[in-house]
């Protein structure tokens, strides 16, 4: 079950981030839209509504959650760029994966989002010097202050979980 659930193991950060992790990250984060599209171009409605595990999100909401995530991510990195450690506002994304855009809109809204959210989140990524990856945002839960360039390897393994989740359930039930 924990493989399913995180079939990539759980998030690991450097605790020194390198230039090269950096940049690692950064070309994950900038593939995922491509890489997502071509994993479900091909799949059934009846596909896009399977579970990618017992208990887990289906395939459409999984997509949807993506978009909804890196959004936040995106703003995230703005208000640490443009305010003194600001405390974000979290969501409750087991919510949000309920809410009927979430579980029943076409994917084409997500991935076409997805892409046009990457492409201004990567342009603005790989601008970012120095002292600006060391920006931190403070998160309202569990007080923790977090770094750009941490949340940068945060949300390439975001990127790489939930394409794994979807790949795994494709590769499981031999739908490639």
């Amino acid at each position: 079950m924990e493989h399913l659930k995180y079939p990539i193991g759980q998030v690991n950060i450097p605790k020194i981030i390198s230039e090269n992790d950096i940049r690692n990250w950064i070309s994950d984060i900038e593939k995922f839209p491509k890489k997502l599209e071509t994993l479900v171009q091909q799949l059934s409605e009846e596909q896009l509504n399977t579970p990618y595990r017992d208990g887990g999100w289906t395939v459409k909401q999984t997509i949807h959650h993506c978009g909804d995530s890196h959004v936040h991510s995106y703003i995230r990195f703005k208000w640490a760029l443009t305010e003194e450690q600001p405390i974000i506002k979290a969501y409750y994304e087991d919510r949000w994966a309920e809410l009927f855009d979430t579980k029943d809109a076409p994917i084409a809204l997500s991935l076409q989002f997805i892409k046009a959210l990457h492409a201004k989140w990567v342009y603005l990524l790989k601008g970012l010097s120095k002292e600006d990856l060391d920006k931190e945002f403070i998160h309202p839960e569990s007080g923790a202050n977090v770094s750009l360039k941490k949340n940068i390897g945060l949300y390439a393994w975001h990127c790489n979980h939930h394409y794994a989740h979807i790949e795994n359930l494709l590769l499981r039930n031999d739908w490639r």
